[in-house]
């Protein structure tokens, strides 16, 4: 059963790296397709086009980074004192960031474009950090929130009454605590802004500056009835390995921070 469970999930990722190994003879049915014929060249195209592949998996990153930076800012604060303040207002924006984080963003599509438009923020990389940012808080706040709610309040007793502050004590006994919550939150952030492809399709114009959707929607082949799919192929695979290592790195804190609070006791 494990073994079905492992090929279910690993078996579209080896077919990708197939296929991205094989030549456009092979992937048509016109040659052999067996791991003889494996080469290199796609990922040659990919990398040597025009702007390289590695300059997109470089923006994508810029990109990630800088909106998983910004939303731990923000929404870590803004959870602890959603969890912390009581009360009815307190309850309101927890309901209104749950409706957010339920609202379909293809509706915001045009009055982004509108933003982006109105105040000259398009091809600018950390622009673009603004509307991931927004659009990733609802999840973010909603997550910490609920991993705050498993601390303690004893903890943060015990710190007052050593005269710690505000400040002290999120930095010294919360954030250790919450390191599981804030990896797994981190994760999802940058997954959505690697992989998201509508605001910066529009917002991003200049080659140089495409992040990874938007530059793997521009590969094309020789002639309008050709589709390189080995050289789709091969920029999924280079622009998944990224992604797979991270999650390896910090798999140890991603399960625990969707499991904290599972048991009580």
């Amino acid at each position: 059963m494990r073994l079905l469970a492992l090929l279910w999930s690993l078996g579209p990722l080896l077919w990708q790296l197939h296929t991205s190994l094989l030549p456009p003879e092979a992937l048509v049915g016109r040659g052999p397709a067996g791991p003889a014929a494996w080469t290199l060249a796609n990922y040659r195209l990919v990398l040597a086009g025009d702007p390289p592949l590695w300059r997109s998996l470089l923006n994508s990153a810029l990109v990630g980074g800088g909106t998983t930076l910004l939303t731990l800012l923000v929404a870590l604060p803004c959870a602890y004192a959603l969890q912390r303040r009581r009360g009815p207002l307190a309850w309101g924006v927890g309901a209104a960031l749950l409706a957010a984080a339920l609202f379909p963003t293809v509706l915001l599509f045009l009055g982004l474009l509108e933003l982006a438009r109105s105040f000259h923020l398009g091809n600018n990389l950390a622009a673009l950090c603004l509307p991931y940012t927004a659009l990733s808080l609802p999840l973010a706040i909603l997550l910490l929130r609920a991993a705050i709610a498993d601390l303690p309040p004893e903890l943060e007793d015990a710190a007052l009454l050593e005269g710690m502050g505000l400040g002290i004590r999120l930095r010294a006994v919360l954030l250790p605590l919450l390191a599981p919550a804030l990896a797994s939150t981190a994760i999802l952030t940058f997954l959505f802004s690697w992989n998201e492809y509508a605001i910066a399709l529009t917002w991003i114009s200049r080659v140089d500056r495409l992040t990874l959707p938007t530059a793997m929607a521009r590969l094309a082949g020789s002639s309008v009835f050709t589709v390189p799919y080995g050289a789709f192929a091969a920029a999924t695979v280079l622009g998944s390995l990224p992604l797979l290592l991270l999650v390896l790195v910090a798999q140890r804190w991603i399960v625990r921070g969707l499991t904290q609070g599972a048991v009580k006791g």
